[in-house]
């Protein structure tokens, strides 16, 4: 009986642990999904802040629109099909040639039908803008620590629609077939090829037999036109939902506070948007009219045992096709199976410099326990110096990344060692990324203690008073109250302590070295308190402050 009894309790303790894990999970959600009915309040009656930095999102927006308009159009006149025919159409120096179907749609497109070739640049360069503007709009969101409580999910909704972009802008890029495209392709193959177990199969599935295979294209087509885009739009759409149920973000200010916004009513904002959205689609549409791009009537038809001097893909791909060619030609041989290093480091590593940046913002809010509270203010980054100067080196990894997607073209133009580029891409690669988080990091502290001194001193004013005693004191004028606002309203988180007894568990401790990484000694200046104001400043009667 007693055996009974226990047994009965263990399986009550059990469920309510697993009850409770639940609740969390519910009320986690919940709380990001902005499931409370203050959050649904009509869209009209919302505030919308104005800022320069908030246009980035709607750029990615208006980009998106541009590029499904122009894409229906492209798509009644392309032909995804790998067949060989002889191309007659009004390009002279390819006539005769034997090309793809895919190829001649597409040299049709840009010389025969009508605004074929506008429509086919602009759709290309508003990929570009596309992948460009959501890439810095995400980079605000992280130096901003937008990403906090409630935004976790609309962050990953970003990070996931930055990645399906890409692979938009790849699948697109290789529907033309020409010479340019089908050197990346592969490149594409090899590093599929490099992965182990699956790889073989994945190339096989994918080019629809041996490289190249006859249904790529049909493959990239469908890819291209139905299953990414239709997952962008429902990510797109997820995205804007939750950003309507949740308070729009804004910059610190006077009157700003977690609990209100300030900024246009909605009539007002839906016309700037509106104007916007016009703006945005001229800018693309005259760059489309006066800059080439791809022409892949100079490149020719794609052929296997031909490679294009000097290629590169889109800049968005250029961080892995960098780490492709800086890496050494390593491989393996692990139980008769060799591995290619020399593609699967560079993959692994691309990826992981992706997902580092996808999952931040779940590790600070793990190292700070800071993800209770709703955070509707904005940080300045130099506020956060080492979020930021973690934010900047993560920047200088692409860009060297980038630097050596283009050796060839840096060493033929600089007169330079391809090698030499290579080795310098290489050691950029372990010791940029550290210079920029120390110079960063020293950077945002150097700001804090200016903002400080400011606080404390108020600005220089140029002028020099001479006081009875002789001496000359310059003196400063105070600072507003706006301006004392905006520079102390942050918050300055501690780091967190554990027990010295050695009772605190592994993960325990792990927080505690990575919170007093985040915000522990050298990590930021001390906010000057109201009584060293007090203390220092004091008025001499005319409305200046003398130190």
């Amino acid at each position: 009986m007693n055996g009974d009894r226990n047994m009965g309790s263990v399986s009550r303790s059990a469920e309510s642990q697993q009850s409770g894990r639940g609740a969390k999970v519910a009320e986690w959600f919940g709380g990001r999904l902005g499931t409370d009915t203050r959050s649904g309040s009509s869209v009209r009656r919302k505030a919308f802040p104005s800022h320069w930095s908030f246009m980035l999102g709607e750029i990615s927006l208006y980009s998106f629109f541009i590029l499904v308009l122009t894409g229906i159009y492209l798509s009644l006149y392309f032909h995804p099909s790998m067949t060989p025919v002889e191309y007659q159409g009004s390009y002279a120096p390819l006539r005769g040639l034997t090309v793809s179907e895919a190829f001649d749609s597409t040299m049709r497109i840009s010389f025969e039908v009508r605004g074929g070739l506008l429509i086919r640049q602009a759709h290309h360069w508003a990929a570009l803008v596309f992948v460009a503007s959501m890439f810095v709009h995400m980079l605000r969101v992280f130096f901003t620590g937008a990403f906090r409580k409630p935004r976790e999910l609309n962050w990953v909704l970003g990070f996931s629609l930055l990645v399906l972009g890409m692979f938009e802008g790849l699948t697109g890029y290789d529907l033309p077939d020409d010479l340019l495209s089908g050197t990346g392709l592969m490149v594409v193959n090899g590093t599929i090829l490099s992965i182990p177990l699956v790889g073989t199969y994945l190339s096989m599935f994918l080019f629809g037999g041996e490289y190249p295979g006859k249904d790529l294209i049909a493959h990239f087509n469908t890819l291209h036109v139905v299953v990414i885009p239709a997952l962008m739009a429902g990510i797109l759409v997820a995205h804007l939902v939750l950003a309507r149920r949740h308070r729009h973000t804004q910059y610190p200010g006077p009157g700003r506070t977690e609990r209100n916004t300030v900024g246009l009513p909605f009539r007002v904002y839906a016309v700037k948007s509106g104007a916007y959205f016009l703006l945005v689609t001229g800018v693309v549409f005259i760059i489309a009219s006066l800059v080439q791009i791809n022409p892949i009537w100079l490149y020719g038809p794609y052929r296997p045992d031909q490679v294009t001097a000097g290629s590169q893909p889109d800049w968005y791909m250029g961080v892995l096709d960098g780490l492709l060619r800086v890496m050494p030609g390593w491989e393996v041989v692990l139980w008769g199976h060799t591995l290619a290093l020399d593609n699967l480091v560079p993959l692994l590593a691309g990826a992981g410099l992706f997902l580092a940046l996808g999952a931040y913002p779940f590790v600070e809010a793990w190292v700070t326990k800071d993800g209770k509270r709703d955070h509707h203010l904005l940080d300045r980054p130099r506020n956060r110096p080492v979020r930021t100067a973690l934010g900047a080196a993560w920047v200088s990894v692409y860009a060297v990344a980038l630097v050596g997607a283009a050796n060839d073209l840096i060493a033929l133009r600089l007169h330079m060692s391809v090698n030499a580029v290579t080795w310098a891409v290489r050691i950029g690669l372990f010791v940029v990324p550290f210079v920029v988080f120390a110079v960063t990091k020293r950077w945002a502290l150097a700001l804090q203690r200016s903002d400080r001194e400011e606080v404390l001193h108020g600005r220089e004013t140029g002028v020099i008073k001479r006081m009875p005693d002789g001496e000359y004191i310059e003196v400063h004028r105070p600072l507003g109250r706006e301006k004392l606002h905006l520079l102390t309203q942050h918050e300055q988180y501690a780091p967190i302590r554990i027990s010295a007894d050695g009772s605190a568990s592994r993960s325990e401790r792990l927080r505690a070295l990575l919170s007093r990484g985040l915000y522990g000694k050298g990590t930021q200046i001390p906010k000057p308190t109201v009584r060293e104001y007090e203390e220092i400043a004091h008025d001499d009667g005319d409305g200046t402050v003398i130190h």
